[in-house]
């Protein structure tokens, strides 16, 4: 039996994968992350002109900060586990091992968001073609569990692994143009799965050739929506997440009722209150603080969510749904809130058309 099976963001978890800091570097700064929206010293400083990029290394993350949060990681495994949801974790590898890979021996993105680079989707693992170069190694970390998964059942298969050549990006774009469509490209968190129906984010991350091929790779069964207009770039569920069969929670900066996709128009919308402010640590670059609002979904009715988002919580309670408070101190600086930091390996259910 198929130890992956997964229909929807929402039926109630018994198997997750959660990723891990430990040893992680920042990746090395290129035109890649660049052209994908990053900010600050890792992936562009204000002021780059078109088509500049530069290849120095960047500073790493403070040991604090990686102690830190590979505690507060740990701390989310035990009250998973407490739920009876089984964890696994990826091993610890070092990243120095990966040079003269196609990622031009830059250092690996730090591992702890498996869900960046693996979609699942029914019975089926993909691992997706990330625009980042340094996200090519990532994958790697999971190569173990991967091969689990296929000996039980599972299907597992990678998209055309992407050339990623300087052609691909041009930095200079307007956000959200800054992919060509040379070959496909996407990140696993560009997706969001409502049964038959998967969201896919058209961005400075997922260009419309992603979009085809994953439309290819799913087969008949699944439909698979563009959505453009939503956010330049990932991921997707800091914009729109679903909370169970009919329910939807929106972030009002980037979602609106023009660009809203078809397919939730019938659904019941809660609006994410502004997030509270997450700080940082000392000179580190900060990414958006909606970061701090990613949830996980264990099942209809109960959430992880960040404990200081407390307006978010008040808001889950009154639309009936449970919360349980965890931490992320430094999720603004190593990115992904608690949905891109586990990937959802096996949920309860079947797959089902949600259209209201």
């Amino acid at each position: 039996m198929s130890l992956v099976s997964v229909h929807n963001e929402w039926d109630p978890l018994e198997e997750v994968v959660v990723g891990t800091v430990r040893g992680a570097r920042p990746p090395a700064a290129d035109r890649s992350p660049r052209a994908v929206g990053c900010a600050g010293r890792t992936g562009g400083a204000p002021g780059w002109g078109p088509g500049r990029w530069r290849d120095d290394a960047p500073a790493p993350w403070p040991d604090r900060v990686l102690k830190e949060t590979e505690e507060e990681l740990e701390g989310l495994c035990e009250e998973l586990r407490g739920l009876g949801v089984t964890v696994r974790r990826p091993r610890t590898r070092d990243r120095a091992d990966l040079s003269g890979r196609p990622a031009d021996g830059h250092p690996g993105h730090p591992g702890h968001r498996p869900r960046a680079g693996l979609l699942t989707v029914g019975d089926t693992v993909i691992e997706t073609p990330a625009a980042p170069r340094a996200r090519f190694p990532e994958a790697f970390a999971y190569r173990e569990l991967l091969t689990e998964y296929l000996v039980s059942g599972s299907r597992w298969i990678s998209a055309p692994g992407p050339r990623l050549a300087g052609a691909m990006y041009d930095p200079g774009a307007p956000p959200g143009e800054r992919l060509r469509e040379l070959e496909p490209v996407f990140d696993a968190a560009n997706v969001l799965r409502l049964g038959t129906d998967l969201l896919y984010l058209v961005s400075d991350s997922g260009n419309e050739l992603g979009a085809r091929w994953l439309q290819s790779a799913v087969g008949g069964t699944y439909t698979v929506h563009p959505c453009r207009g939503l956010h330049a770039p990932t991921p997707l569920d800091l914009t729109l997440l679903s909370l169970r069969p009919g329910l939807v929670l929106t972030n009002p900066s980037r979602v609106t009722e023009d660009n809203l996709p078809a397919v939730l128009r019938s659904w019941r919308r809660i609006e994410c209150p502004v997030p509270a402010g997450t700080g940082g640590a000392g000179d580190a670059p900060h990414r958006s603080t909606w970061t701090g609002t990613g949830l996980l979904v264990v099942r209809p009715g109960l959430v992880v969510v960040d404990g200081r988002q407390r307006e978010l919580m008040r808001v889950l309670e009154r639309h009936g749904v449970d919360v349980l408070p965890l931490r992320l101190t430094h999720s603004r600086i190593l990115g992904g809130g608690f949905h891109g930091l586990v990937l959802d390996v096996r949920r309860t259910g079947t797959l089902q058309t949600y259209r209201f």
